[in-house]
């Protein structure tokens, strides 16, 4: 069942991505060559708990991370690794920020140094289609206007949609209904209320859109092992348009 957000949930779910929004810029001053995503890891955990906010994805179905770390071909669920990250590598870190009970979740793609021009196309096209699926979630329009928007540009673009994983909404629990395609048809699927957050998090592979899975049971890769990027924020859907609650 979908449930919509009061204003009271809404604003303990902004202040939990405020806190995200923060998280991520700290990160990305230090992403470089060298650094490894258990150094993030760790530096994640440390300044939430100084915030009073706690991971929440530390601990579901059993995932020990307080961030997943998904570094070139894994698509997603990466776990953080005391393996340096080179030159020319890209980076999705993506956790979910518990802060007084409201929920916020966002990834981000790094580049790492100096990447090569395609990767960067890679990086641009897939924020980009993130907005655009962003922009298309009115009151009004329906869930496939949000997959179309993002499919349709990715696609024009040379790129991939991955369909394995979704997003999703989120308010008391980390994942709620409804699910949300990053490909489909517009005017078809569920009806966009006022006061339904949701995710928008696509990730786009440049290659195949196939994915496969590692031996620990979480970390996605590109079935054909070529680069894959993913953008996400937090939105909720006002009568005035989406607002990211995620924003940075």
């Amino acid at each position: 069942m979908i449930t919509l957000k009061s204003e009271r949930e809404i604003q303990l779910m902004a202040e939990a991505g405020k806190l995200l929004a923060a998280t991520h810029r700290e990160i990305a001053k230090m992403i470089k060559p060298g650094i490894t995503t258990w150094e993030i890891e760790e530096f994640v955990e440390k300044f939430l708990a100084e915030h009073g906010a706690t991971p929440e994805q530390k601990g579901y179905q059993g995932y020990k991370y307080a961030t997943c770390a998904s570094v070139n071909d894994v698509i997603c669920h990466g776990f953080p690794s005391k393996t340096p990250l080179k030159e020319g590598d890209i980076v999705t870190i993506d956790m979910v920020v518990n802060l007084n009970g409201g929920l916020a979740d966002s990834a981000w793609s790094y580049a790492v140094g100096e990447v090569a021009p395609e990767t960067q196309r890679l990086l641009d096209v897939t924020k980009e289609s993130m907005y655009r699926g962003i922009a298309a979630a009115t009151v009004g329009n329906r869930l496939g206007d949000i997959g179309h928007a993002i499919q349709s540009f990715a696609e024009a673009e040379g790129f991939s949609v991955v369909r394995d994983f979704t997003g999703h909404g989120i308010g008391k629990t980390m994942h709620e209904e409804p699910m949300v395609l990053h490909y489909g048809k517009p005017g078809k699927g569920t009806r966009l209320k006022e006061g339904m957050v949701i995710t928008i998090e696509p990730m786009l592979n440049a290659g195949t859109w196939h994915m496969k899975m590692d031996s620990d049971g979480w970390t996605a890769r590109t079935a054909d092992g070529k680069l894959s990027a993913q953008y996400e924020h937090t939105l909720v859907i006002t009568k005035d348009g989406p607002v990211i609650l995620t924003e940075q």
